[in-house]
């Protein structure tokens, strides 16, 4: 069972400590065999005492952000922060936008392990052959499963000055499919919530079952955590990689499924560890921060360990740090730019020293 400290608020410290960055080439990023965790003990020379000072830095550090809402800190089973500095308690849902595409990701790993998909090779057009435009650009027969989750498939992006084109056609599938190609599929990443909403509509279609369901069925019910209903589109098929709604507890509960391989506290199987350290391995990188992209989740150099995230708009953030047994959750504003501000960069840094002072 996670355990959750006193909600009450612990004094602050009033100096701001500088923030470290750092970014690991994504060349030198390898998924590598996975723990789950280390064991936290001496013996192991692994992580020693977190005490009250440590965690009082980290709430000033983070209370210091004029936009940031929420923090939670895990290691192992032991919650160390659950703190709602602004905005509402950890336990309701808010909206924690494009760290939907994680979840998605997860989901279709999931799908991949009860047979409902064959794999990650799986072709597209195969899949929604009834929604291709009239005159498909050949490229089209080559796109897969594992080019959408990688985000190469080399279409023309919805995401950016696109989105609101996207989002106000008739059939976003559709639109999303009839995109030119500027790359070929397998290329350079081109970050695109039209491929997440792909694959939404692929979960659908496979299982005859919205994306919704299949959420609360196959993460919501084995973890305990609620999953409210999100947007849909016109045709009803529920947003795939934004726009979903989870409590930073949840979040928290399912970065800690991912932390042990795929299980729950109980040692129920709900994702496989294959599928864990396949979507950790890097195949693309971000041209916006160099940090390597696999299966809707970034990784890069968090404290001087390998780290995985999810990034949703405004700093909606889920980071799991396998070789510590780091989990965090931060959740922001979700209507100011996390990326051109330099707010990401600062979460990283305040992670970062989370692990330093854990490590």
């Amino acid at each position: 069972m996670i355990r959750f400290p006193d909600s009450q608020s612990a004094p602050g410290l009033s100096r701001r400590r500088l923030l470290r960055t750092g970014t690991l080439a994504a060349g030198a990023l390898t998924a590598g065999p996975l723990v789950w965790p280390r064991p936290l003990h001496a013996a192991t020379g692994t992580p020693g005492p977190f005490d009250q000072a440590a965690r009082d830095r980290l709430i000033d550090q983070a209370r210091s952000f004029p936009t940031l809402h929420s923090l939670i800190l895990a290691r192992g089973e032991e919650v160390l922060i659950d703190r709602a500095l602004r905005g509402p308690p950890t336990d309701q849902p808010v909206n924690v936008k494009s760290l939907s595409k994680t979840v998605i990701a997860l989901l279709v790993g999931i799908a991949i392990d009860r047979g409902v998909l064959t794999g990650t090779d799986q072709r597209v057009a195969d899949l929604l052959g009834d929604q291709m435009p009239a005159d498909p650009d050949p490229r089209l027969d080559r796109l897969t499963i594992g080019h959408l989750l990688s985000m190469q498939a080399g279409l023309e992006r919805t995401s950016g000055p696109n989105y609101g084109r996207w989002v106000q056609s008739s059939n976003w599938v559709r639109f999303a499919l009839a995109r030119d190609f500027i790359d070929e599929p397998g290329g350079r990443m081109l970050y695109s919530t039209g491929n997440t909403h792909l694959l939404s509509a692929i979960l659908t279609k496979a299982a005859r079952r919205s994306t919704f369901a299949l959420a609360r069925d196959w993460l919501g019910r084995p973890l305990d955590i609620t999953i409210p209903p999100w947007p849909t589109d016109p045709q009803g098929i529920y947003f795939g990689g934004n726009q979903m709604l989870l409590s930073p507890r949840a979040v928290l509960a399912i970065g800690q499924m991912v932390r042990r391989g795929g299980t729950t506290a109980d040692g129920r199987r709900v994702v496989s560890a294959d599928w864990i350290a396949t979507s950790w391995q890097p195949r693309a990188t971000s041209p916006y921060t160099g940090d390597a992209y696999g299966y809707g989740w970034f990784t890069r150099d968090v404290g001087g360990m390998t780290g995985h995230y999810g990034w949703g708009y405004g700093g909606q953030m889920l980071y799991v740090v396998p070789d510590i047994g780091l989990v965090a959750v931060v959740t922001s504003d979700d209507d100011v730019p996390s990326g051109r501000t330099g707010y990401v960069r600062d979460l990283h840094g305040l992670i970062g020293d989370a692990v330093t002072a854990i490590a």
